[in-house]
């Protein structure tokens, strides 16, 4: 369904809100999913159970929290058949803007999955997985496990490719560089300082006058070494976007190498890719690294573009957290933390779809819905009654 071709803005939202409703089972589900996602699109400080049920059902607040407490917390819905469903719908929008150019994963969530990290000392004790109502399919696994599961499975949902950018929390890891490339995907891996690789570094010549280079040898050395024995024609300042007062431009330079996680030379047919350095003007020493597998042709400008694209996601996570509210959940138990999360996504994937109805002079900001009267007499469990006479 596409969501331009209906109305306006409240119209296309309960369209929306059709297209989730068809998949989390139970009828009686509709009219809680609807007000939750209301909820979470309302102008208001918190986005938690308690506030939203006082401003999408004023005059019966208390019933309203349980329907809701009980939808998030509760409800047996599935996370993964939602988020699916806000991808189908979503995309075309997305697309009708540009071909999809990259697939971002962070620690907050890659942009159609999201899965709690749940530490081992968590996953290996019965009574906190208990007490937080962990599944019990639910195992544990590293960070770098769980992106590319994610990853594979967003594969094999067809979900139109981009290239991969992760950062050097995760582009550390060979085991996810190398899952990534055996998926046919390329990628853009931020790697720390002390990261080997295989490179040829020119010796210089001989002797004065020699016009020879001696003649030179892959050797294994950490990126830091090798960015400071690149020659100065080797730098390049180069800008890639506007930002808030100027275009935002560093010092780069890039050379082909091999990854080198061990001390045995590079396999026969193993793959060179891109090592790109950012050296800021004034800094003493690079400040961060890359590893690409972006083909040998992609020019200089366009790596740093794809590169740079990664600011998006930090953009999209504090419109998710101070917008829409994901950091806001108050439950301690796992299902109800992953559906508030779902939902989250969910109204922020419905604020995707309407950006391409918003003309360029448009006010990109304004409330979807109108601001909802909280009742005089709400008051926040816990919190103090103003009428109550205070005593020495």
């Amino acid at each position: 369904m596409g969501l331009a071709s209906t109305g306006d803005c409240q119209a296309r939202f309960s369209a929306y809100v059709e297209e989730l409703a068809s998949v989390i089972g139970h009828a009686d589900r509709e009219g809680p999913l609807r007000d939750y996602c209301v909820g979470l699109l309302l102008p208001g400080e918190r986005k938690s159970v308690e506030p939203m049920a006082a401003i999408t059902a004023p005059a019966r607040t208390a019933a309203q929290h349980q329907s809701l407490l009980h939808f998030v917390g509760e409800s047996r819905w599935v996370d993964a058949d939602v988020l699916t469903k806000v991808r189908e719908v979503v995309l075309p929008a997305i697309e009708r803007g540009g071909a999809i150019e990259a697939w971002i994963v962070d620690d907050t969530g890659f942009p159609i999955a999201y899965r709690l990290y749940l530490p081992r000392e968590w996953a290996e004790d019965p009574a906190r997985r208990h007490k937080a109502r962990v599944p019990d399919e639910t195992e544990f696994k590293t960070k770098h496990q769980i992106a590319l599961e994610q990853i594979r499975a967003a594969r094999e949902a067809s979900v139109p490719s981009g290239v991969v950018l992760i950062d050097s929390g995760y582009g550390a890891s060979t085991e996810l560089r190398n899952g990534i490339s055996l998926l046919a995907l390329t990628y853009v891996a931020g790697i720390l300082p002390q990261t080997k690789v295989w490179a040829t570094i020119r010796k210089r010549p001989k002797a004065p006058g020699h016009r020879k280079t001696r003649k030179a040898k892959p050797q294994r050395i950490s990126v830091k070494e090798l960015a400071t024995r690149l020659p100065r024609s080797a730098w390049k300042k180069i800008s890639w976007r506007e930002g808030s007062a100027d275009w935002l431009c560093s010092r780069f330079a890039r050379v082909r190498v091999s990854a080198a996680p061990h001390a045995r030379k590079p396999r026969p047919g193993q793959s060179d890719e891109w090592l790109l350095i950012e050296w800021p003007k004034g800094e003493a020493e690079p400040t961060k690294y890359w590893l690409s597998t972006l083909p040998g042709t992609t020019s200089f400008e366009r790596l740093i573009d794809l590169t740079k694209l990664r600011w998006r996601i930090e953009r999209d996570y504090q419109e998710l957290k101070q917008e829409v509210g994901l950091g806001h959940y108050e439950g301690r138990g796992w299902p109800g933390f992953h559906h508030h999360a779902t939902l989250c996504i969910a109204a922020y994937g419905f604020l995707v779809s309407e950006r391409e109805t918003i003309p360029p002079s448009g006010n990109s900001s304004l409330p979807i819905f109108a601001r909802a009267t909280i009742p005089p007499n709400y008051r926040p469990r816990g919190a103090a009654d103003p009428d109550r006479t205070s005593h020495p």
